[in-house]
């Protein structure tokens, strides 16, 4: 007994303490370096469009492909974590990040940026980034919730910090050189994840690196493609192959959430529809100030003062929207968040002066933070946790398409009418709708819900809350905590 106790204390004890802080502190700087790089991007906007001699919409294409491919690689990296491990994704996304941006850095072509800047190191943020977040559910049980918030700050940090860098690098040295130094920045996402070890089992295997055979339901699957293959009948093997693939659908793209669960039809379309209009002021504040005679440092100074209110702002609707008052009702919280981050917009319209700028700035990133303290919370409330996985998997991919082609066509008709203004109203347009459409359909929903219960018609396995209407039945795999698999990334 003595021994089994000894053997258990051990296992646990990287667990919250020791080693375990260092990992949250590298978590801060992974979510610093890859969630928050983006947000320097529109700096460099105007001079790529000189060099490429290139438009709005063909200069917009390159920051657009990297958020998406930073969303939506969800999926591909939670493969890639099951099979070989959080420290060995993490490494692998520095590498690629890196290898991006020091290719940037050669380019000759506007499109040649598309695939190293936007598809290469968008990808590797997103391994980094992901993986980063998902090995805290193994170092943190107790002060889980507090390391995520923690770790998140570190989106803030780079949000404040990468613009400001960006600008003076770009003064110094050009955006070539630039490049090159980015590539090296992100390279030490290799060594955040060098310390993130994994943990042991008292049986001393690793705890989050778990061999494809040994998951559950693996070796079965395993034991019928193997079956299929020496089967004589060609199309028994065809269907166990489709069988086998369907299982991996469903497994990290909830279809059948989407099919069954209104709440979170609901909510996927109207984060999916907001989306083509959040990601706009990121990308072409900076431009629409420097073409209205802001000095290009009073520009980029634009998105670090948005960072900067975040750090503050982000922890506080955190704890805000936790509170009971509000359970059950966070998803009208986050259609508030959308719609006064639509009105903001206006202030833009109305006046380009740089103090009418600070004013919008810090009114946008009080209802960013609200947006990003939510968005992933929300979904927690409308889908079982057993499912959230899966159910954020589509959630993700959903919203990154729209991420992708919203400042394109943005910048499209930019091109088209010569007008920055353009930029703002599509904004607008997307936030206030989304948050409209949300709000209503909820309310709705929870009417319809509420004269069910009244009428007394029999709901089986009824849900936390009003609006999630799903049973669905736990997964048979093991798998990390819901909660810490899904900080906010936006």
């Amino acid at each position: 007994m003595s021994q089994g106790g000894a053997a258990a204390r051990k296992a646990a004890e990287p667990q919250d303490r020791g080693w375990a802080w260092m990992v949250l502190l590298a978590a801060v700087l992974l979510q610093g370096l890859t969630l928050g790089f983006p947000a320097c991007i529109g700096v460099f906007f105007t001079d790529l469009q000189h060099e490429f001699q290139a438009s709005n919409s063909e200069t917009s294409w390159f920051p657009s492909i990297m958020v998406a491919v930073l969303h939506g690689g969800g999926p591909l990296c939670s493969i890639l974590v099951k099979r070989f491990g959080c420290r060995f994704a993490v490494m692998l996304g520095g590498l690629l990040s890196g290898v991006g941006m020091v290719s940037s850095s050669f380019c000759k072509s506007i499109s040649q940026l598309y695939l190293t800047a936007g598809l290469i190191t968008g990808l590797g943020t997103c391994f980094s980034f992901q993986a980063g977040v998902t090995v805290l559910g193994y170092y943190f049980v107790r002060w889980q919730t507090l390391a995520n918030a923690m770790a998140s700050t570190g989106v803030s940090l780079g949000f404040t910090l990468w613009p400001l860098l960006s600008q003076y690098l770009l003064d110094e040295m050009g955006w070539r050189n630039t490049f090159l130094i980015f590539g090296g920045i992100l390279l030490n996402c290799c060594v955040c994840g060098a310390i993130m070890r994994p943990v042991q089992l008292a049986s001393g295997s690793p705890l989050q690196s778990p061999k494809p055979a040994e998951e559950p339901g693996g070796r079965a699957e395993g034991e019928q493609l193997s079956n299929g293959a020496s089967s004589p009948h060609p199309e028994l093997q065809q269907q166990t192959r489709r069988t086998a693939c369907f299982q991996v659908l469903q497994k990290y793209l909830a279809f059948d959430i989407f099919c069954q669960n209104k709440g979170y039809q609901i909510y996927t379309i109207g984060v999916t529809w907001m989306m083509m209009g959040f990601a706009l002021p990121h990308v072409y504040l900076v431009p629409y100030a420097i073409q209205n005679g802001v000095e290009e440092r009073r520009a980029a100074l634009l998105i670090s003062v948005i960072g900067f209110i975040n750090i503050f702002m982000r922890p506080l609707t955190g704890l805000l929207s936790g509170h009971r008052v509000f359970a059950g009702r966070r998803i009208y919280l986050f259609s508030l968040a959308a719609l006064l981050c639509g009105l903001s917009n206006f202030i833009c319209v109305i006046s380009a002066e740089f103090s009418a700028l600070i004013i919008y700035c810090i009114i946008l990133s009080i209802a960013m933070s609200g947006i990003g303290a939510l968005v992933f919370q929300v979904l927690m409330d409308v889908v079982e946790l057993d499912r959230f996985s899966s159910a954020l998997g589509l959630f993700t991919i959903l919203e990154s398409i729209t991420l992708l082609i919203g400042p394109p066509l943005t910048g499209l008709l930019v091109d088209i009418t010569s007008d920055f203004r353009y930029v703002f109203y599509n904004s607008s347009f997307f936030l206030i709708s989304a948050a409209f459409f949300m709000a209503l359909s909820f309310c709705a929903l929870d009417k319809k819900n509420k004269l069910k219960e009244t009428s007394k018609i029999p709901l089986d396995n009824t849900p936390r809350y009003q609006y999630t209407e799903m049973p669905t039945e736990p997964q048979s795999e093991s798998q990390c905590p819901a909660a810490v698999v899904h900080v906010t990334s936006i």
